[in-house]
């Protein structure tokens, strides 16, 4: 029997009707351009441009991202069970990722494709219901289905579809989120020996996932359906799915060199992360430096050195390991490429500066450490100082107050001042544009056609849903606050939520324009260090309920954006979504635990080993610590007192560059606009807080520049076709070696196994890029 098909035009799946069949809406759009007599565009749209060059948010809308909806399940039993899955694995090793040297996001590409090999094995082993439903069909039958085919059909209805996969993905993401959290109870550990239980660390970690979520859901008009709000770094994920469910080996030549290059990625992969390290870092100046000795040799490894953590600028530095440049580098807009590029010029110039000038008495301490350091050089002793997180004023007074690295010290006052030029940009050059986001939405007024598409075929989660999980999340971590001795009082544990909720929208808005936002934490320890002096696991805490929460919204707000390019229906979004937060807090404390335990003299006290280091949760405590000390670090008087003073250096060059772009509006065909204060701030402070590893930054620049200028502008079908996919497929080639050599010979299974030292393996004679070392 045939399965009846209502003929029309075009029915509310927005698929359009011939006499030969059905096709989908893209399908048309596709026949409209080889056959002027296919059917025409929907009132309102814009037919895609294969040769269109792609620069606005507005044209990856129309032109990058396919409006196509089948309209297939997305909520289903193995769609839950197999997201429940992947979101413990991609929790699991987001924590590892949290102790290596560089720290590596385990981006949607790698779980999208293990999602892709589980969901088509399920499809294809178990009994598909729909195969048995035609059988019986076939046969005559009619009426309800038999109860075997109904359970059939429960567990496995059909072909693995876009909408489940999508789910498995975004609900994986989600559970990734607790390490923002987890961070906090990792650093308690590892410097000042305190135990948490595992129901305070695990409310405590959903509290905060649970609370930007909310967020993300009350601010959804101006950060995700904002035809501006692209969240550039997401499309290689975006672009893998639709290419795997869209279309075939055989008939697609972009999918055929997604395979070839996730398989050639996989197997290169072994050689720098394991065999060959260093192709990581292949630097000439340092090969012909190597036998360098004294302040020659200082020099040198700090303006070439870049190998490992703090060891120097790595300047010319080349590096062949994909696991560290990824599809981030090359998927960010040119804008913010160009900003990246010139701001890390100018941090290494201002870097050498502060050294060789003495600025802070620099020369006293490394040219880079994230540590705090004894005023006569070495590590502070952070455990004795702080005894159960608490300031002990004997033991202060017995070694004073601690100095910075002054590179350190600079990065923190570019943070600060980034944080100053993001509140003040996105009043003074965003502000009109996105309240008439918010009203236009209020009035059913949309930009965005993805988001006009869902309003039209699929129900809205009502606001009052993401208030509830405020008020749940709110009550999870006032538990917290009241029954455990973490030293954050109720009344900061309240103000530190305020502070989240007034800089969320805002730092969302920007990483959804330009694929990368602001480092705000700072902002939360200056405030907790003032508020709270002499309590560092304080200030912890409070930048967890504060700058924790902004990043848990800046990510799932990214997700509800996959949602609506992919057509997931929002009230699925928001279950999976929320099932993945909370599932994500119990197994982050569990991995957490596993890698800290016997390791925490590493971690807390050296540089640590090309498989492990402690550089990200060094530089997380020293900043809390130095905060906790503010009144002795950064108050009027004291050595650092201008730290906190660069949030209104920040704010006062925004409203300068708002002026000028009145009266300059451009300079030939550059239009003074596109200069974006906050990022260029934040890439001018980046090196020292953020990126300590330097022998990446040249080739992450290079391959951004290549992809976003050259092929972009030159090569746009290029471009479109195979740009996100190709770099996606890196992604999830590199990724799933680094999986196997992280259990395998990594030690995150267990034992640790080196591979023999040679020339281009010398982790045991000197830095990788044989660069002269000028300490740390």
């Amino acid at each position: 029997m045939t399965t009846p098909h209502i003929a029309s035009e075009k029915d509310r799946s927005g698929k359009t009707t011939t006499d030969e069949g059905e096709k989908t809406f893209d399908d048309a759009v596709t026949g409209s351009l080889a056959n002027p007599k296919a059917p025409s565009l929907p009132e309102g749209e814009v037919r895609e441009n294969e040769d269109k060059i792609i620069i606005t948010g507005a044209d990856a809308s129309e032109h990058l991202i396919p409006l196509r909806d089948d309209f297939d399940p997305s909520l289903t039993f193995r769609s839950m069970l197999l997201s429940s899955m992947l979101a413990c694995f991609q929790a699991i090793m987001t924590q590892v990722y949290q102790f290596k040297p560089t720290e590596v996001s385990i981006n949607g590409t790698f779980i999208v494709l293990i999602a892709y090999f589980l969901g088509n094995a399920w499809a294809a082993v178990l009994p598909r219901g729909d195969k048995l439903e035609a059988r019986w069909r076939a046969k005559g039958n009619t009426g309800t289905l038999p109860i075997g085919i109904k359970i059939a059909s429960f567990f496995n209805y059909g072909p693995w579809g876009l909408k489940e996969h999508t789910i498995c993905a975004v609900t994986a993401t989600s559970a990734s989120q607790a390490k923002e959290g987890i961070q906090v109870f990792a650093a308690q550990k590892v410097f000042y020996d305190m135990q948490l239980g595992a129901a305070t660390v695990i409310l405590a970690t959903i509290s905060i996932g649970l609370f930007g979520y909310g967020l993300c859901g009350i601010f959804r008009e101006i950060a995700v359906y904002h035809v501006d709000a692209v969240y550039w770094t997401t499309l290689p994920t975006v672009k893998t799915l639709q290419g795997l469910h869209w279309d075939s080996v055989k008939d697609s030549k972009p999918l055929r060199w997604f395979w070839y290059s996730f398989t050639g990625m996989f197997l290169y992969q072994f050689v720098p992360a394991y065999i060959w390290p260093q192709l990581n870092s292949i630097s000439i100046p340092c090969l012909a430096a190597e036998e360098t000795t004294g302040e020659t040799a200082n020099l040198l490894g700090n303006l070439f050195g870049g190998s490992a953590n703090n060891q120097g600028l790595g300047l010319f530095s080349i590096s062949l390991d994909w696991q560290y440049l990824t599809s981030l580098t090359t998927s960010m807009p040119l804008v913010l490429q160009a900003h990246q590029a010139i701001g890390i010029g100018i941090c290494m110039i201002v870097m050498l500066a502060i050294y060789y000038g003495n600025v802070w008495n620099a020369k006293a301490q490394p040219f880079m450490a994230t540590r705090l350091q004894k005023a006569s050089g070495g590590p502070y002793p952070t455990k004795e100082v702080f005894v159960n997180g608490v300031l002990d004023k004997a033991a202060f007074e017995k070694h004073g107050a601690p100095d910075l690295a002054g590179t350190f010290a600079f990065a923190m006052f570019m943070a600060n001042a980034a944080i100053g030029a993001l509140v003040t940009h996105c009043f003074v050059f965003w502000g009109r544009d996105l309240w008439k986001t918010f009203t236009d939405a209020r009035k059913g007024i949309h930009a965005d056609r993805h988001h006009r598409h869902m309003v039209e075929h699929y129900k809205e989660t009502p606001w009052w849903w993401f208030v509830i999980v405020l008020v749940v999340s709110f009550v999870l971590g006032l538990v917290v606050v009241l029954t455990s001795d973490i030293s954050l009082p109720p009344w900061a544990y309240i103000v530190s939520l305020l502070l989240g909720s007034f800089i969320a929208p805002l730092s969302t808005v920007l990483y959804a324009r330009f694929g990368n936002g602001i480092a705000t934490n700072n902002l939360s320890k200056m405030l907790a260090g003032l508020m709270l002096p002499g309590r560092p696991v304080g200030n912890m805490y409070f930048a967890a309920w504060s700058h924790s929460v902004i990043m848990q919204t800046v990510n799932l707000s990214n997700d509800l954006k996959i949602g609506e390019y992919l057509k997931i229906p929002p009230r699925v979004m928001f279950l999976t979504q929320l099932w993945g937060t909370v599932l994500g807090g119990f197994v982050s404390y569990a991995t957490m635990t596993a890698i800290v335990t016997g390791r925490e003299k590493m971690l807390a006290e050296s540089n640590g080993s090309n498989a492990w280091s402690g550089a990200l949760l060094q530089g997380y405590n020293t900043n809390a610590s130095a905060w906790a000390l503010a009144e002795y670090l950064y108050m009027a008087g004291t050595k650092y007192w201008i730290v906190p003073v660069g949030i209104a250096f920040g704010a006062l060059l925004v409203l300068l560059h708002r002026l000028f772009v009145k009266y300059v509006p451009k300079i030939g065909k550059f239009d003074t606009n596109d200069i974006n204060m906050p990022q260029l701030i934040q890439y001018s402070g980046f090196i020292p807080y953020n990126q300590s590893q330097t022998c990446i930054l040249l080739s992450s620049i290079l391959a951004g520049l290549y992809v976003q200028f050259y092929l972009r502008n030159y090569k746009p079908r290029i471009f479109k076709d195979f740009s996100y996919l190709v770099t996606a497929a890196f992604d999830g080639g590199s990724l799933l070696c680094l999986f196997i050599l992280s259990f395998a010979v990594f030690g995150a299974g267990g034992k640790e196994i080196d591979f023999p030292q040679w020339w281009g393996h010398n982790t045991e004679k000197g830095n990788l890029d044989h660069c002269p070392s000028s300490g740390s």
